[in-house]
């Protein structure tokens, strides 16, 4: 991955005083600086050179010396079209300066900045982790869809190529160039060819600025994160149909495993972490906002075949004239009729690119986070569990119990680190409710992992209406800690002595009092309060204010520090017999005389069932999400007990009622995962308020579908099942009180039903 630089090669080597005395008149450096030259290693056509002054390093690229093929090298044309891009914030090197004086260094060429970065020479990123693999393919093809969607007329570049009948001119220009170059006849080329000059695309007229010869190599990714910072080699740059690039790029995924001559022209089969063909045509795709299915897939691979073919052939005769770059230009003439064979068969093959698969698709930023995560989840997370698990069990009967793991404080420090932080608020991470409705199924899968990456409840929930509907104040004081990681907080809503299926029966009473507010009553079932670093509770309360007559319109949210007297924590309530410390516990909590500033009141009084609907909508969704998780692990172990257990002479599977468990476990988690991520859809592109019916639904379904799967693995396993040598009784306690939490089923079928039966109703009035 690094930029090797060799001495400049004995046939390309140029007067070096003239240039320091051209750079010298072009105020590029002074008479007494030194000036250094070496040469790239890589790049087969206009030869690259680094040259570096004690200030500074630019990079010089110029025509071959020699007689060269007819319309190639061009580097005038590589100049204006990054004079363009540079002008409208593309990533590329700022070009600086452009020479026609063949006097200077022996031919054409222009200078440009130096750009640190990364270069990967081998497409198999080799030493880099899949994770990061997969995210370096993402932010790649994100850059093409970028290019693809600049607009020619404010790049003033409307005249830099043909346009339309790109395809044909392709087909033309590359036969031409084989033709010229050929040592031997290849019957094959020509029959290639003929294939795609008779059948060439339909949409032969769309117009963009095109690459030419888009590949990672020839992109600068930042020293650290995984974007790209500069597009280099705009050699075979103009305008016309951009799915040729595409194709370009994608070629690897189809090069033959028996051919390769460069790290940078192999097959990329069996690379764990880069992202199959289907993924990065969708991703570049939803970045066009065009449609993922591509028709004449198969024209523009078989096309870039040809071309490399073509280029490989090329290289060829530089070899034979002399004046080739690359130290191997032997070897290509043996790889121009493989690839040729491989560009006919996939030519004549039916290729359109994904399609049922993309129904709800991540954003491409969303994927390589997903990516990020699980090789986090794999490295990290998931080895930590025993640790965990015994730290738990050694203070089971102690006070220790509620603080956090030093393991678990370790990993969060890692995952910030690697910026895998407060993924769950679009604000801040940049991802979409669904982008995280993918990543919060794969930290469902242990019960600690959403807290390693700051997305854990109640503090998603808690943030999320502080980020919505908090003041400055609010936020400075109590959002920006949470979001930090400093502090933690508790949800305090249900209370002991009243049906709190029902909202509007809240007890809990709050009374203006100068300027502070007076809260009393008892709540329970607050989450988390049992963590030391639980320092602020929001508290809904009723406030009666005037005039309200809506019964939505009489309580309140109101932040209360902990430490505020009058505050006691009376008691961490059981589960199913377990504290649930790892989660801070579930404490019943009474607020006696609890005197807090009005300034703490979150939006005014009475609005508190606006700012719940607000913050129920996406905190549902993560659960749900994180059940679908649950499940999946849930049906792991299920098949690993089922294939490794006997009854009655045979494997467990292969009696025909666990066989059926397996197949509707599969059935319903699917069904789930597909109604969730709806929701998560409809509240992205509609809000939350519109989104309630799909919202509704999805509680009932996800917390439904988990007890079952997780009762059908707990039954497989028999006895072990509901022991704490497996955690599948942990993990059915999770979600039967899934079923409770955020509303009863009860309460959402009820609510799904009305909303049903408005819709029916509308549309039946639309009808008359």
């Amino acid at each position: 991955m690094e930029e090797l630089t060799i001495p400049v090669l004995e046939q390309h080597k140029f007067n070096i005083s003239r240039l320091k005395r051209y750079m010298s008149a072009k105020s590029l450096l002074s008479n007494n600086d030194a000036l250094s030259v070496r040469q790239y290693s890589a790049g087969q056509s206009n030869p690259t050179f680094l040259v570096q002054t004690p200030s500074n390093s630019y990079v010089l690229r110029k025509k071959p010396p020699g007689e060269l093929l007819p319309g190639a090298h061009k580097v005038g044309r590589e100049f204006w079209v990054q004079q363009a891009l540079f002008s409208a914030g593309f990533p590329v090197p700022q070009p600086l300066l452009h020479n026609t004086d063949i006097e200077v260094v022996g031919t054409e060429f222009y200078l440009m900045q130096h750009v640190k970065g990364r270069i990967f020479r081998d497409l198999h990123l080799p030493g880099v982790s899949p994770a990061e693999r997969s995210a370096l393919y993402v932010a790649a093809v994100e850059v093409l869809a970028k290019l693809h969607s600049l607009d020619l007329a404010s790049l003033n570049l409307e005249g830099y190529g043909k346009g339309p009948g790109y395809c044909k001119r392709q087909v033309t220009t590359w036969t031409k160039q084989y033709n010229a170059a050929a040592h031997r006849d290849i019957p094959v080329m020509n029959e290639l060819s003929d294939w795609l000059m008779k059948n060439l695309p339909a949409n032969d007229n769309e117009v963009t600025l095109v690459h030419g010869d888009f590949r990672l190599d020839n992109l600068i990714f930042h020293p650290a994160e995984a974007r790209v910072i500069a597009v280099l080699d705009w050699e075979l740059s103009t305008t016309g149909q951009p799915l040729a690039d595409l194709a370009y790029f994608l070629m690897p995924h189809y090069w033959p495993t028996t051919l390769s001559i460069t790290s940078a022209m192999g097959s990329l089969k069996g690379i764990e972490g880069i992202p199959p063909v289907d993924d990065l045509i969708s991703i570049y795709c939803r970045c066009r906002g065009i449609p993922s299915a591509l028709p004449q897939l198969n024209f523009y691979l078989g096309l870039s075949f040809f071309k490399m073919a073509g280029i490989a052939q090329g290289i060829y005769a530089r070899h034979l004239l002399g004046n080739a770059s690359a130290p191997n230009a032997a070897q290509f003439s043996q790889c121009v009729e493989p690839l040729a064979k491989v560009a006919l068969h996939l030519a004549q093959s039916s290729l359109t690119g994904p399609k049922e698969d993309t129904l709800f698709l991540q954003t491409a930023k969303g994927q390589a986070v997903l990516q990020e995560v699980k090789g986090f989840m794999q490295q990290y997370i998931l080895p930590a569990q025993e640790e965990v698990a015994e730290y738990y069990s050694r203070h089971a009967q102690s006070p220790q119990r509620w603080h956090t793991p030093q393991i678990i404080e370790e990993l969060k420090v890692k995952a910030r680190e690697a910026g895998l932080w407060n993924l769950f608020l679009p604000a801040v991470s940049g991802l979409t409710q669904l982008d995280y409705a993918y990543i919060a199924e794969e930290t469902g899968r242990c019960f600690y992992a959403p807290e390693v990456f700051n997305c854990q409840a109640p503090d998603t929930g808690n943030m999320e209406v502080l980020h919505m509907f908090g003041s400055e104040e609010q936020k400075r004081k109590w959002l920006e800690p949470l979001l930090r990681g400093e502090i933690r907080s508790c949800f305090c809503m249900t209370e002991p002595d009243v049906a709190s299926s029902d909202a509007t029966n809240m007890e809990c009473t709050l009374h203006r009092d100068g300027d502070n507010y007076i809260i009393n009553g008892k709540k329970w079932w607050s989450s988390g309060a049992g963590n030391p670093k639980c320092n602020v509770a929001i508290v809904m309360c009723r406030s009666s204010p005037k005039d309200v007559s809506s019964r939505h319109g009489h309580h309140s949210m109101i932040l209360v520090p902990m430490d505020t007297p009058g505050v006691k924590r009376i008691r961490p309530l059981t589960v199913f017999g377990q504290d649930d410390a790892i989660h801070g516990g579930h404490f019943e909590v009474h607020f006696e005389n609890v005197h807090v500033p009005v300034s703490n009141i979150i939006l005014g009084e009475g609005k508190g069932f606006e700012i719940a609907q607000g913050r129920l909508g996406p905190g549902r969704l993560h659960h749900c999400m994180r059940a679908v998780g649950v499940a999946e692990l849930a049906l792991e172990m299920l098949c690993q007990r089922a294939a490794t257990r006997s009854t009655f002479g045979k494997k467990l599977y292969q009696h025909e009622v666990v066989a059926h468990q397996i197949a509707e476990c599969r059935v319903m988690i699917e069904q789930t995962r597909l109604l969730t991520l709806h929701a998560a859809h409809a509240l992205d592109t509609v809000g939350s308020r519109a989104a309630r019916k799909q919202i509704s639904m999805i509680k009932v379904a996800a917390a439904r579908m988990a007890c079952k799967v997780v009762d059908c693995a707990i039954q497989v396993y028999g006895g072990a099942g509901v022991s704490g040598d497996f955690p599948l009784a942990q993990m059915y306690s999770y979600v039967r009180t899934l079923r409770i939490a955020d509303g009863p089923d009860e309460v959402h079928l009820t609510s799904i039903a009305h909303l049903e039966l408005r819709d029916q109703l509308k549309k039946a009035t639309a009808k008359l």
